[in-house]
């Protein structure tokens, strides 16, 4: 009876999954002008805190203009929505990398039970700063 190649198999399901992360981050990072009506490209990702007084959330936004972030609370979920466009600038530059996620962004939390007042949120080291105050 023949073994089986070990290698050949373990090349081929690293090649599965390389192909699968790079298909994933292309849904997930998809560059484009926002569109209301569309679903948001990438979601960041958060760090949530709870001290006795209030509820701390940082998401990391590098590059975000602070014009462009809308902070609401929905029936209990806190919504963090906005837009990650390229600088003037850099409009009409040659790409030749394109890693941090462009477009429309979106992020829902499920807030503990409770009432929040939210303070006016503030950037701080490419971090949007949120701090809930217990009511």
């Amino acid at each position: 009876m023949k073994r089986p190649d070990v290698r050949a198999w373990m090349w081929a399901d690293a090649l599965h999954t390389v192909a699968r992360a790079e298909r994933l981050q292309r849904q997930m990072f998809q560059p484009g002008a926002a569109d209301r009506r569309r679903a948001p490209a990438w979601e960041p990702p958060v760090d949530v805190f709870e001290t006795a007084n209030d509820l701390r959330v940082l998401a990391a936004l590098p590059g975000v203009d602070p014009q462009q972030i809308q902070v609401t609370i929905d029936d209990g979920v806190l919504v963090i929505s906005g837009e990650r466009g390229l600088r003037a600038e850099l409009q009409g530059a040659v790409i030749h990398r394109l890693e941090l996620p462009q477009g429309r962004f979106e992020r829902r939390l499920v807030l503990p039970a409770g009432r929040f007042e939210i303070e006016p949120p503030r950037l701080e080291s490419g971090c949007l700063v949120i701090v809930l105050r217990k009511a």
